[in-house]
């Protein structure tokens, strides 16, 4: 059946490489429409390079490049990490964080250029599909979506090369590193060739953002990092914007070797996926804030706020960033914030990072009267006696039953 017609305009989430190079040709040639290209910087760097003139000399009308990174690090990770959010135990979440934040910008692109449909390069396997069009309906309930890997018959590499050579579409002729990866200012992430071995060491050339741990310095390096209400503003001392505090915290942890991770995830559309990921600031923010956090919440709060963790990193990982669930939950995870004020000193050191202090001047909980080893005046140990007794009394019971029985 003929697509054309039933577009005028498209918004593409273009990343100027293959896959989205492919499917603005494939837009302009199955669909007759105008495409727009548009592309976040999340900081990903010299990614960005030759984007525009790119876009354009595959058929874009036109092409958007919006600087995001500190409103991707201010108003995305940072609620997300005030909530301690690692999916599985394991994943800090770096791309799907980020796509909520894309696809609002492209929402924002569509309004602007008056487009009546949004697409992205999303498979029709992975977990982004599900992410970028959550969004896109959250922000227009009637926009039309084109997700062109649940459409096309390209469904190889090969097909996918084939097609470019066909349209003038520059194939890259190296196959030196042959996986895919994901960068932004919290992470970048690795998938697909080598690592579809789940025994498969990944190999070393693979890693961007940080050293070898067996090759980072022998010396180890003291950070220390300040939070205001959950959110870090300062590193040694210097206050940063949300995206320099990371940015530097990503320089530090690098490094050191710190915040590699390998694993296989569950991906929300049921399957296993193994992935391999260096968060090196983002390991170091959680662990710092953990131990802002021992000093300055009371220990009931905490107990509720840890126990919604894994909720609330599922829905982030499936894509609700937008959902009323979410919001709710973001409210109660931000008043739990609201006396986390403190400084925490991490030690750096051939990939570990590893909390060796803490204080807040302002709202610590900890009081040496109350938990000394010496001799004090303020707690009567005796007192533990009854608290004992009255906590077994039901273990005690249950005990005379059973011997009864």
């Amino acid at each position: 059946m003929s697509k054309r017609g039933s577009v005028k305009k498209a918004v593409l989430a273009y990343s100027g490489g293959l896959d989205t190079s492919i499917i603005l040709k494939w837009l302009i040639e199955e669909y007759g429409c105008e495409v727009v290209a548009f592309s976040a910087d999340l900081g990903q760097g010299e990614e960005l390079d030759h984007i525009p003139e790119k876009a354009k000399k595959t058929g874009a009308s036109a092409c958007h490049i919006l600087d995001l990174r500190e409103e991707f690090v201010r108003d995305f990770v940072f609620p997300m990490f005030r909530a301690n959010a690692i999916y599985e135990g394991r994943y800090f979440l770096g791309t799907s964080i980020a796509r909520p934040l894309i696809a609002k910008a492209q929402m924002e692109i569509a309004k602007k250029e008056g487009a009546d449909a949004v697409s992205h390069g999303a498979t029709g396997k992975g977990n982004d599909q599900v992410r970028f069009e959550l969004a896109y309906y959250h922000f227009d309930p009637s926009v039309t979506v084109i997700a062109p890997w649940r459409e096309w018959d390209l469904n190889s590499r090969t097909a996918l090369e084939n097609y470019a050579r066909k349209h003038g579409i520059p194939v890259p002729t190296s196959k030196k590193f042959p996986w895919s990866s994901d960068r932004n200012l919290l992470h970048i992430s690795f998938e697909g060739d080598i690592l579809e071995d789940p025994w498969a060491e990944a190999p070393e050339e693979m890693y961007v953002l940080t050293t070898r741990p067996e090759d980072a310095p022998d010396q180890p390096e003291y950070v220390e990092i300040e939070f205001e209400k959950g959110d870090p503003v300062a590193v040694n001392g210097e206050r940063m914007s949300p995206a320099s505090l990371l940015a530097k915290l990503n320089e530090l942890g690098g490094k050191h070797g710190i915040g590699r991770v390998d694993l296989l995830e569950n991906r929300f559309v049921g399957m296993k996926s193994r992935g391999v990921y260096e968060t090196p600031g983002g390991t170091i923010l959680e662990e710092a804030h953990r131990a802002v956090e021992s000093i300055t919440m009371d220990r009931e709060v905490m107990h509720l706020r840890d126990s919604l963790v894994p909720r609330y990193a599922s829905m982030i990982y499936n894509g609700f960033w937008f959902a009323p669930e979410r919001e709710a939950m973001q409210a109660l995870i931000d008043q739990t914030q609201q006396t986390v004020n403190g400084t925490a000193r991490v030690k750096l050191y051939k990939g570990h990072c590893r909390v060796v202090g803490r204080k807040s001047d302002t709202d610590s909980l900890f009081n040496v009267d109350f938990a000394t080893f010496e001799a004090d005046e303020v707690y009567n140990q005796a007192d533990a006696e009854g608290f004992i007794k009255l906590n077994a009394l039901r273990l005690r019971i249950r005990s005379l039953m059973n011997k009864k029985g």
